[in-house]
């Protein structure tokens, strides 16, 4: 890349590649299709971003040089500001395009010219046929998680969309997976691409500390927000939509600072509680399964199965929001006594290394108040994380115990990251409302 380019990005802090940016950004500069299989938090938008801005310049109005699909808004907003001060450097403009929010401004942003559009399939679509975007100057198009995009049901939209598009572009494709639908969309939109592999197919939960927890639901708030206060950044899992904003207000009443992030939400209001979230203002996103494919936030410590996923695949993508770029984490998931047998089942179908405990409320208190006082200390707190025998083969470890009644405690597993390593939920020297158990 261009020299000028290189120190730009070394002055933004981008000083080593990741390995999907060394594999991919020499053909992609080159001119050539790829086709990428590569996790998510891989560091591909950077891979995709430099030669897409490259590719990309003088747009007339309406008529973007450089095009991005995305499944969801928030992955189409991140991709934007991501690549927003490379494209400023560059002398290239950039917007993104999608739904929950009026059309006002973005046809105007259209109108004015843009190089680079980054856009959700059915909002494009929608401008396409109002007239305020033609796709026929695309020089460079990149079709984002393929993946998500065959799991939402958007492929039909993304071929349409696909060839509105000069038929010489250069496409660019990036996927969890390259096989089933995926596989078609390169067979007919790319012409001998370069394949590349890189990282795992799925999150790696090697690198995640797995504990369940065997709580009833009257003591789920209480020891969710300890835990929260104690581990750090964490994104909470539920069911459903109401459940979502009921559970973010009642750890909020607890004192842990959350933000709710769903489909019923508005753009303005999954917008403001990501970048909360995201910005350390908030200590705890609460998401249900369909909004959090659109979570992208580095440095998660936590992800909290409040309410448990339906099959093991959601498990795995629900857990995969830590532990990211070689980093480590730690994965809580809440289970009653209904809920065993099914939580056993997927801990032998995935091979996890898990604890099955039942926490202490007050032990998780004076945890969170100790790991607050010296930031240093790891979140795997035996005071925090009752410890127990590791997990066998054949299921989740269960508690054992001698003959006088003690746990017999297993050696302590460590998440390898210090609470300074993670942004702050919180501003210092705030006074807490004490819980429940503290009040008593």
């Amino acid at each position: 890349m261009p020299e000028g380019l290189a120190g730009f990005l070394e002055e933004l802090g981008y000083t080593t590649p990741f390995d999907v940016q060394t594999a991919t950004i020499p053909d992609a500069l080159d001119g050539r299709d790829v086709a990428v299989r590569a996790p998510t938090g891989s560091g591909k938008t950077l891979a995709f971003g430099v030669p897409l801005l490259m590719g990309a310049e003088d747009a007339a109005p309406r008529r973007p040089r450089g095009l991005v699909l995305a499944p969801t808004r928030e992955l189409a907003d991140q991709i934007q500001r991501e690549l927003e001060p490379i494209a400023h450097a560059g002398g290239r403009s950039i917007i993104a395009v999608y739904g929950g929010v009026g059309f006002d401004q973005q046809k105007r942003a259209l109108a004015r010219g843009v190089d680079v559009l980054v856009a959700c399939p059915g909002r494009l679509a929608d401008l396409i046929g109002q007239g305020d975007v033609d796709l026929s100057d695309v020089r460079v198009a990149v079709i984002d998680e393929a993946d998500r995009m065959s799991d939402m049901g958007f492929l039909p939209e993304v071929k349409r969309l696909m060839d509105r598009t000069p038929a010489d572009r250069q496409t660019l494709l990036y996927s969890a997976t390259l096989d089933g639908d995926v596989a078609v969309l390169t067979r007919k939109y790319q012409r001998d691409p370069a394949f590349h592999e890189v990282g795992d197919p799925q999150p790696n939960i090697e690198d995640m500390r797995h504990i369940f927890w065997r709580l009833d639901s009257a003591s789920r708030v209480e020891v969710a927000s300890n835990l929260i206060q104690a581990a750090g950044p964490t994104i909470v899992f539920c069911r459903t939509r109401r459940r979502a904003d009921r559970i973010a207000r009642q750890l909020a009443r607890a004192g842990a600072s959350s933000a709710a992030i769903h489909g019923s939400r508005s753009q303005n209001q999954r917008t403001r509680a990501l970048k909360s979230f995201a910005d350390g203002k908030v200590e705890a996103l609460v998401a249900t399964d369909v909004a959090a494919r659109g979570i992208h936030v580095d440095n998660v410590a936590c992800v909290l199965h409040f309410d448990p996923p339906v099959d093991d695949k959601t498990y795995i993508h629900r857990s995969g929001r830590t532990a990211r770029a070689g980093a480590r984490g730690v994965v809580v998931s809440f289970v009653d006594d209904d809920e065993l047998r099914d939580a056993d089942r997927m801990v032998r179908n995935l091979g996890l290394r898990a604890d099955l405990n039942t926490p202490a409320p007050a032990s998780l208190q004076g945890a969170a108040e100790r790991l607050r006082a010296e930031p240093g200390e790891s979140f795997a707190d035996p005071s925090l994380a009752p410890r127990t025998s590791r997990a066998r083969s054949n299921g989740i470890g269960r508690e054992e115990r001698g003959r006088n009644g003690a746990h017999n405690r297993g050696r302590p597993a460590r998440n390898g990251a210090s609470r300074a390593d993670a942004p702050r939920g919180r501003t210092a020297g705030r006074r807490r409302r004490p819980s429940a158990a503290r009040r008593a």
